[in-house]
């Protein structure tokens, strides 16, 4: 049976619970994330429930006890938080589209060519060393550490070079890839395709029915791509960044 895609709000969950942040409050109707230099997913607030005018105040002044800028992650559904911050003086950045695939739809026929490449964690050197060329350091790594089990380093392999990398994770049946980098010298020759497809047997060999990723909306190489693989478009998530700090 095809499983049912989830929606935008079931991605994003996901998405969060894969790629956790240092550290996690609650501050009114706020969720307040600590990122350690991880990046804008891992240090954005997000509502709880809908927040006022007057709810602003207190995250900004939580994210900034953090050492971080204010920044907020403004998901589906959440249209008066996104015109209270624009309000406000909060910049869009970063429109983010979400996609999901059966994971059976992925994997097709569940092999990889001989030597096409690994599944493990804790992940090789060489996954690491792709992840740092792609300007994944020790912020972003330490966010995979960090997340929960079950998850997995991906590498797939050229001939005898090393091709490109991923990392994938399973929050609530749904595996996340995350940290999708394909080496320079191998783009265009089917890499990410490769990696997609590994993640995907990976997916359903640990029972998630579904496979998804989040991709930037400018990124013109790669939504195509993923549109051609099956992925549906699920919905999309922004940042707000105030005008005077982004």
């Amino acid at each position: 049976m095809t499983p049912t895609l989830p929606d935008a709000r079931a991605l994003t969950d996901a998405l969060l619970a894969t790629w956790p942040a240092a550290g996690i409050s609650r501050v009114g109707a706020w969720t307040i994330r600590e990122g350690q230099g991880g990046g804008n997913r891992v240090s954005s607030a997000t509502e709880d429930w809908p927040v006022t005018e007057a709810d602003l105040p207190a995250a900004e002044a939580a994210m900034r006890a953090l050492g971080q800028v204010p920044q907020f992650m403004v998901r589906d559904g959440e249209d008066s938080l996104d015109a209270m911050l624009e309000h406000h003086g909060y910049d869009v950045r970063d429109t983010t589209n979400l996609y999901a695939v059966p994971t059976k739809t992925l994997s097709g026929d569940g092999k990889i060519p001989m030597g096409g490449g690994y599944a493990m964690w804790p992940p090789l050197h060489k996954i690491r060393e792709i992840w740092e060329a792609d300007g994944i350091g020790p912020e972003r790594q330490a966010i995979m550490d960090r997340a929960p089990q079950p998850k997995a380093g991906i590498i797939a392999r050229r001939a005898d070079y090393a091709g490109g990398a991923a990392f994938v994770a399973i929050h609530d049946g749904i595996a996340m890839i995350h940290a999708l980098h394909v080496m320079p010298s191998e783009r265009r020759r089917g890499v990410a395709r490769q990696l997609l497809k590994q993640a995907a047997i990976w997916a359903h060999d640990h029972g998630a029915p579904v496979t998804a990723l989040a991709v930037t909306r400018g990124n013109h190489a790669a939504n195509p791509l993923y549109a051609s693989l099956g992925m549906t478009l699920r919905g999309h998530y922004h940042y707000r960044v105030h005008a005077k700090e982004s």
